[in-house]
């Protein structure tokens, strides 16, 4: 009986982990596709900030006095259905996203009407247009898989900017901050029943930072938080570096508790919630899907890498101690130098205006037939659907 039980929980705990993969990889996806231009960023982080406050959720209720306990685990664990449920529940009322309907389906009233009934109001014929723009673009290439898309020149630097950005993401560290946040407040002196507060503490700081991102991710820009996210997370690296080392000075543990918080609000700024709205803004609607799934598997690979990795490194055997922040420390260097000399800001722009910026860096352009295409359909200022309206007149 013991054996099915573990047996039991390891599927239940792979079945989630599973579910979770997936869902975080198509919302913001869905998300990104619904959204107007001006408020594409915001969105996107929107699921970022529900998977904090998760995490917070978690952390309180996973507190000894609560549900952290032998007999309160099972019950923790059976508390993630109940959004998986209401989830299940809301989401026959969801529209279909429009871009898909239009430029996957070429259903362009069903298009229309999602656009409708998504803005609450009828005039959607510029959406409509720019949606008509990018479905004329991507008819050259048409539905490209996670093969294709690595073989593909025309979108080489957007997929190498995509997998160095979720890399920099996971291998920065965060999750060995959350995995190993007890030991780490343990090693700078505090005891035991104080350190799941703090943790819950820091979990908190993460939400407040996270909502602040979704306010200031249209004003500032996508490519500013992630060169100050990143940044600030190398330093606060270096700082608990040092911070670890000098544990005998007793305000030490004072600063190792600051850097860690830092490094959470550099990560929630920026390193967390905006590669993956860079994903949905580098790729058009034919490459969007496979790219998800290239940068959903790249941050699960990284995630499971630092969890399993970073256990040996620091505590057993001791390892490298302290100074394994200090690849940390490394990885976010590299990953904001890159995002500095290769990554375009997005911000306010059609999917076909960073197409083109993007098409640049890898040495490919429009065809000319295409451009003047697009060129002539930019200038009419009659709807895409009006305009076949006319021309099937004209013929008659």
């Amino acid at each position: 009986m013991l054996i099915l039980h573990v047996i039991y929980n390891i599927y239940l705990i792979l079945f989630s982990c599973i579910i979770i993969s997936l869902s975080s990889n198509v919302v913001p996806m869905y998300l990104g596709e619904l959204s107007p231009k001006n408020l594409r960023g915001a969105s996107g982080v929107v699921p970022q900030l529900f998977i904090t406050i998760g995490i917070l959720v978690a952390q309180i209720l996973g507190m000894q006095m609560i549900l952290g306990n032998y007999d309160g685990w099972p019950i923790l664990l059976g508390l993630t259905g109940v959004p998986a449920a209401l989830q299940l529940l809301t989401l026959p009322f969801f529209p279909e996203s429009p871009r898909y309907l239009l430029i996957q389906k070429g259903d362009e009233d069903g298009a229309r009407k999602a656009l409708k009934k998504l803005r609450g109001w009828d005039d959607v014929d510029d959406e409509m247009e720019e949606m008509w723009q990018e479905d004329q673009a991507e008819k050259a290439e048409g539905r490209m898989s996670v093969f294709t898309l690595f073989t593909y020149r025309g979108l080489r630097w957007q997929l190498i900017s995509i997998i160095v950005m979720m890399m920099g993401q996971q291998l920065s560290g965060v999750n060995a901050i959350y995995y190993y946040a007890d030991e780490i407040y343990l090693s700078t002196g505090l005891n035991k029943y104080d350190v799941q507060f703090v943790t819950a503490g820091t979990g908190a700081v993460n939400v407040v930072m996270t909502f602040l991102a979704v306010f200031i991710v249209e004003s500032l820009g996508r490519r500013i938080l992630l060169l100050v996210g990143f940044g600030i997370c190398c330093v606060a690296c270096a700082v608990l570096t040092v911070a670890l080392n000098l544990t005998s000075i007793g305000w030490m543990s004072y600063v190792s508790i600051a850097s860690i918080i830092s490094y959470v609000i550099g990560h929630a700024i920026g390193a967390s919630p905006i590669p993956s709205v860079m994903i949905i803004e580098m790729f058009l609607q034919s490459s969007r899907s496979a790219a998800f799934m290239i940068g959903g598997s790249v941050h699960w690979l990284s995630n499971f890498t630092v969890g399993l990795v970073f256990n040996y490194m620091r505590v057993r055997n001791k390892g490298l101690g302290a100074y394994s922040f200090l690849i940390f420390c490394g990885i976010c260097l590299v990953t904001d130098i890159y995002i500095f000399f290769v990554v375009p800001e997005t911000k306010n722009k059609t999917f076909m205006e960073i197409n083109q910026i993007m098409a640049k860096r890898n040495g490919v352009g429009v065809e000319e037939g295409n451009k003047e295409e697009l060129a002539d359909f930019a200038a009419n200022s009659v709807p895409h659907g009006k305009k076949a309206e006319v021309e099937r007149n004209s013929a008659l």
